[in-house]
């Protein structure tokens, strides 16, 4: 027998466990052998005992590496967003949303209202939300995913990076309100939506109404051709209201 090799019975299941990268079970097996035998387990239940343990550690390290790709900017979830202060918050909307279907169906998203109403706390919760369930997200500022965008065409890099990003079941493009495009960053926008279009999800925050989206772009013609492709299946938020950031600096005040 194989076994034979090793002078113990626990340095083979070590070896062993090292070998298939069974973490979570390898830290653990001693004191679930312990638990068995008090509660005089039996064989089959003993060993969904062991799997449930490995699949858990898992998909914790899974959610965790996740959760540090998105690049958030922080950790927000939708359970703390204070409904009762402000009243256009349109709480069964986000949790429908919350709930993921968007981005089976690869639907988009578009939040819209001025600043610090929490579009953004939306968007990341949403994408929190989707990082537990297992997706693939990245948070990324306008004006920085354009930038980026234009430093690998001229590197060379683009079409790589371009097909990374088309990838990635759910996009978070936060701020889409403080970037002028150039016809070239412009260009480079439209290339993201047109190739995530009807396949993998966007959510899009921003401060300007649709209607003059033509501001961020070279103009009405662009921005149309855009629009187009973003709101063909889209889910389209439109938050008022005072800013939490102004209230709690006047809380801070008080």
């Amino acid at each position: 027998m194989i076994q034979q090799a090793y002078s113990t019975n626990a340095e083979y299941i070590e070896t062993m466990m090292k070998q298939f990268k069974l973490v979570d079970m390898r830290e653990q097996y001693r004191d679930l052998i312990l638990e068995a035998e008090s509660s005089s387990m039996d064989y089959e239940s003993f060993l969904i005992r062991l799997l449930a343990v490995e699949e858990e550690g898992k998909r914790g390290r899974r959610t965790e590496k996740l959760r540090k790709e998105a690049c958030f900017e922080s950790e927000k979830h939708l359970e703390d967003i204070d409904y009762s202060f402000n009243q256009s918050l349109d709480r069964d909307k986000i949790t429908e949303l919350g709930r993921l279907d968007f981005i089976d169906t690869g639907e988009n998203v578009i939040i819209i209202g001025p600043p610090g109403v929490g579009k953004s706390m939306i968007a990341t919760g949403i994408g929190m939300n989707a990082v537990n369930a297992g997706y693939k997200v990245l948070f990324v500022n306008a004006k920085d995913l354009v930038d980026r965008l234009h430093e690998k065409m001229q590197d060379g890099t683009l079409r790589e990076t371009l097909e990374s990003l088309s990838k990635i079941p759910l996009l978070i493009i936060d701020e889409l309100s403080y970037v002028k495009m150039d016809r070239e960053r412009e260009s480079l926008f439209f290339q993201v939506i047109r190739q995530r279009y009807e396949k993998n999800s966007l959510i899009i925050t921003t401060n300007l109404p649709m209607g003059r989206w033509d501001e961020l772009f070279t103009g009405k013609l662009a921005a149309t051709a855009i629009l187009d492709r973003l709101v063909h299946h889209c889910h389209i938020l439109s938050i008022t209201g005072d800013s939490y950031r102004v209230k709690g600096s006047k809380q801070s005040v008080k």
